[in-house]
This record gives structure tokens, C-alpha cells and sequence, in this order.
């Protein structure tokens, strides 16, 4: 609260944990009002238990929920209940010291032979960006720091599209945090309202590489836009060329395909109507998932060809980056 009061935003105590939005039925309006609006809440119990989270981490451990860009792909869309607003956790210290009765009980990246190595996972970033809200309340420095001080065989993930990273550089994070960039093409960050230029989240990667931290690149969503390959080309050697020479890189990519669902395609049109971003069954297909919902991915033979196209241009750009897993 302080924090924000220092910046000139308003702070309003609620009487209860009911936050209401002003719009009514104008979707943009509450659209707009909530994007604007950052809530500190208690996680309750039910937010505290971790769920497994494939294919990124054993565990999803949030600091928060909802993010304040305005990605016009939004994987939140559709899944989060009510107007965007970001709810912040004011019970971190809660959050965290449930963390150790999660550790050698990781079922995903735990029995990956080629991730065992990384001990037990915790993904930050799955229901936001938590590099995104870091000025406002300097959770992810916690977290990071006590990481840093948990003697044991664990680490600590976070993606972000986001760039100041000056509060982390100093942290004692003892190696045991791994920090990746969200990056896309400039001819499709378009589609990423209110982040870091991709320019500006490389430079940050590289920052976080010379402070010692292992770092990694998401690269998603992955558009099969025309053109795509000249465009994932550059970006993938603007990548090499910002890491080139970094001491003890330990460098990892994410590879993501686009894929949405009807509930997610239908709240994303609402929330940007007229966007260019390409939500037609052109070369698509549909998955189920194993919830028993459906949503539409790229189809086969598109896929091939990204996948095929992507793997030997990091190879020969980034020999020594491990891929983690392609999706």
C-alpha cells in the first residue's frame, strides 16, 4: 500500500474481499477498469495447495492471479472467473513455508530423466507475470531470496515479457532460480500490449545470465503467420547474439505453439475486437484435453513443419540450449 501510495495510485481498503468493477454490461469499460486494478488478498487454503503443472514444472506455486498486459492471445482468458484484476498475495510468508511439503513429490519434471537433475520444480508464472507487479510488491525478491535460502534440491521458475530486473541482480539466489524471457518476433509482440520491447526482455536475460542465474527462453505463442520463418529466424539469432559470451550459461527453450479454446476465443474478442491475430480454423484442428475440454492447436502438418524448423535453427544458433519440450 505504501509502495503504490508513493506512486500516485489510489488506494482504496475494501470493507470485505469482494472487489467490484464498474462497467455493468459494457465489457470493454469493465475490461479496461480491471486491467487497471491491482487487489492484495489473502490466498485462501485452496489457492495454497499446488497442482502439478506439465509441462513446465512439478508444482505451480502463484504469487498472484491475472496480469496487467494486454496480449491479445491472453492464455488466462477464459480460465480466471470475472473481469481481469490482478490479486496480488499478502500471505507470502503462508505460501512459502507450505513449499517443503512438496519437495520429492513431483511427478512431472521430477521423473524426466533429462530434468530430474533440476530437483523439484515450482512455477511462478502460470496465472501471472510476476516480474510484471515486482515494483508495486516485491514478491518475486522474496521468493527468489528464500529460494536462495532453502538448503535443498529445488528450484524456483518464472517467465515474464517484462524487463526490470535491477531488484533481482543482487539477490542470494544461489543458482536456484531459473529466469526465462517470454519473447515473440516484433511483427507478432504486437499482439503484447503493455510489455517490454523483445529488444529490451533479451537484454534483461542477458543481465540475469551475468548475475549467475540460470536463464531460458519461452518462445510462445509460436504464430504460423506468413512469413513465420524468417521472422522466428532473426529472433532466435537476436537471442544468440545478446547471449554470446555469457560466462557459465545455463541456457534452456520453451517451445509453445498458439492454441485457444471457444470460451477463450469468445472473452478475447470481446476484450480486443478487430484484432488481426489469426483465431480461424485455417490449419488447425481439434485436441481434447485431459480435463475433457477442447481447443484448437495447429494440425499436423503445420505442426511438423514449425517443430522440424525450430529445433534445427536452435541447434545451430544455441548448441549448447537444452530444449525442454515443444507443445
Amino acid at each position: 500500500m505504501a509502495r503504490a501510495a508513493r506512486h500516485g495510485i489510489d488506494v482504496v481498503e475494501l470493507p470485505g474481499d469482494r472487489v467490484t468493477i464498474p462497467g455493468g454490461n459494457d465489457t470493454r469499460r469493465a475490461y479496461a477498469e480491471a486491467k487497471a486494478t491491482l487487489a492484495v488478498v489473502v490466498a485462501p487454503p485452496s489457492k495454497r495447495r499446488l497442482q502439478p503443472i506439465a509441462p513446465s514444472a512439478d508444482w505451480r506455486v502463484d504469487l498472484a492471479e491475472g496480469c496487467p498486459a494486454h496480449c491479445s492471445y491472453c492464455y488466462l482468458a477464459g480460465s480466471l472467473k470475472g473481469p481481469p484484476v490482478t490479486r496480488v498475495y499478502a500471505n507470502l510468508d503462508e505460501i512459502l513455508d507450505a513449499l517443503p511439503a512438496y519437495l520429492d513429490r513431483g511427478t512431472i519434471t521430477s521423473r524426466d530423466d533429462t530434468r530430474a537433475h533440476e530437483g523439484t520444480t515450482f512455477e511462478a508464472s502460470c496465472y501471472t507475470d510476476p516480474l510484471a507487479i515486482e515494483p508495486l510488491t516485491g514478491s518475486l525478491s522474496t521468493t527468489i531470496a528464500w529460494f536462495g535460502r532453502w538448503q535443498a534440491p529445488a528450484q524456483l521458475r518464472f517467465t515474464t515479457k517484462f524487463a526490470d530486473v535491477a531488484p533481482l541482480l543482487a539477490i542470494d539466489h544461489q543458482r536456484r532460480t531459473r529466469m526465462r524471457a517470454s519473447i515473440n518476433p516484433p511483427a507478432y509482440a504486437r499482439f503484447e500490449g503493455g510489455t517490454a520491447a523483445v529488444a529490451d526482455r533479451l537484454r534483461a536475460l542477458r543481465r540475469m545470465a551475468d548475475a549467475g542465474y540460470p536463464v531460458g527462453l519461452t518462445i510462445a505463442p509460436i504464430i504460423a503467420a506468413d512469413g513465420w520463418e524468417d521472422a522466428y529466424g532473426a529472433l532466435i539469432d537476436d537471442a544468440a547474439a545478446q547471449l554470446s559470451g555469457a560466462a557459465h550459461l545455463d541456457l534452456t527453450v520453451e517451445l509453445i505453439t498458439h492454441r485457444f479454446t471457444a470460451g477463450s476465443k469468445t472473452v478475447l474478442d470481446s476484450w480486443y475486437p478487430g484484432s488481426a491475430l489469426d483465431m480461424s480454423g485455417m490449419n488447425r484442428t481439434t485436441k481434447r484435453t485431459k480435463f475433457g475440454t477442447e481447443k484448437q492447436v495447429y494440425d499436423t502438418a503445420t505442426m511438423r513443419r514449425l517443430r522440424s524448423f525450430f529445433e534445427a535453427r536452435i541447434a545451430a544458433a544455441l548448441p549448447t540450449a537444452r530444449v525442454l519440450y515443444w507443445t
